[in-house]
Formats: structure tokens, sequence, C-alpha cells
């Protein structure tokens, strides 16, 4: 067993668009991954590459260091995209779904990579979470990338030079029987909408504390005559007379 990093991609959208469509698209993904691995110091030919049909799966080299492949690695990858799509036409634009983990895989003597933590790879590049970030952003945005807990204790959370923690929002995953917290980055849109099960607090009063939780509600309703009754949350009442303001 060896403890590597691995990141996965997938292609929204790549249904339906015909083969000469699918092969452009995937050569652009293959060679903008590989460009942007090399400007994070990691060397594409010592990576196992697998091919997922409209995406791609890199393991790389042990003893890389995993935050270059936060940054500069998904900035460059997205910077290539997003270049892309400027020119492209409807049916080869690229944007993918993206996920970072790292764990004790079983390397094979033909390049075969076997473990759990391919498992939790793969579903965190499935998750719904992912593929509703990357829906409700904007065109521009390329990229919609998870990274699970493991990876982000090891790496965002430290803040290592080009990595802003802020950039990356806590989500719950759930796929299949796999549930986990990740974390959600989209690059270059740092102010993105809240998924469906964390809606935005705004316009959203604040859930009542249970009787007995230590909140103290008060109300105070204008009697009839010249009274100001001030009630408690616990029903206790307090009545002024005085002149009516």
């Amino acid at each position: 067993m060896e403890y590597r990093a691995m990141v996965a991609l997938d292609i929204e959208g790549s249904a339906g668009r015909g083969n000469e469509a699918l092969l452009t698209i995937r050569e652009v993904l293959a060679r903008s991954v590989r460009e942007a691995l090399a400007l994070s110091g990691v060397d594409w030919d010592a990576c196992l590459r697998h091919d997922l049909g409209d995406g791609l799966r890199v393991t790389v080299p042990a003893g890389t260091w995993k935050a270059r492949l936060i940054h500069p690695f998904v900035p460059e990858l997205a910077a290539r995209l997003r270049a892309h799509n400027r020119t492209a036409g409807e049916l080869t634009r690229v944007r993918v779904r993206m996920a970072l983990h790292a764990g004790d895989v079983r390397l094979g003597p033909d390049g075969e990579v076997a473990g759990g933590a391919l498992e939790t790879l793969a579903r965190l590049l499935d998750a719904p979470r992912a593929r509703a970030a990357l829906a409700e952003a904007p065109p521009s945005v390329p990229v919609a990338l998870l990274v699970s807990r493991h990876f982000h204790d090891e790496t965002v959370r430290h803040g290592y030079p080009g990595i802003d923690p802020e950039d990356f929002r806590r989500v719950s995953v759930t796929a299949k029987e796999f549930t986990a917290d990740a974390w959600l980055h989209l690059p270059g849109h740092r102010a993105a909408s809240p998924p469906p099960e964390e809606p935005a607090a705004a316009g959203h009063a604040p859930a009542p504390a249970a009787e007995g939780a230590g909140t103290h509600y008060q109300m105070t309703n204008r009697a009839s005559g010249h009274g100001v009754i001030n009630a408690t949350q616990h029903g206790t009442q307090h009545v002024y007379v005085g002149r009516t303001p």
C-alpha cells in the first residue's frame, strides 16, 4: 500500500454532444490538466492516469506536496478551461466537477490503482452538491471542486501560499451509502449561492429556542384604558397604569 493524492474530473453535460465534440472536449481537458500539473511541479509522465469516459482520474507521484494540487493547479486549470470556452462553440465548451482526496492505495504492476480512497474520491465526484453548484454558477466558472475532509485538514485549513480557507465552504455530501463532510470551492466565484439544504440567512427568521433553553422573550401589548401589559415567555404579566401617550 502507498499513500497517494488523487484528483478526479468529470465533464459537465458531455452526453449527447456527438463523437466529434466528445473527442474534442476530452482532448481539451487532458491538455489543460497536463499543463496545469506541470506548472504545479507535478510530472505528468510519472502520474497514473485512468480514463473515466467523459473525465479523468490522476494519481500523482508519491511525495507530491498536496497543497500544490490546490494552488497553483486549480486556478491554472480553471484559467485554461475559461480561455478555451471564450472561443469554443456550445458543443465544445468544457466545465468540470472535480474532486481531491488522498489515502492509502494498492498499486498494480500495470498501473492499476485500488483501495477505499478511490471509493471516497468517486463519491465526491458524483456528489449532487458539486453538480448543483456548477449548474448554478455563471458560465464563466468552469470548475466546481469538492475537497475531502482529510485533504482539507492537511492543506486548505493551513492557508498555505495561494490558498485562502475562506474560499472553501463546508458542505455535507451524501452519495449512495457514503456520507461525509467536504469543502466546496468554485475558483473565481467566491460569492457562490448556498446549496438548497443550507438556505441563506437573509429573509429567514431564526428558529425559536426550545422551552427552557434559557432564551427570554418579552412581548408588549396595549391594554384597554391606560395600561400597558408586559408578558414574559413563561406567562408572567406586569401591568403598569399610566397616562396614555
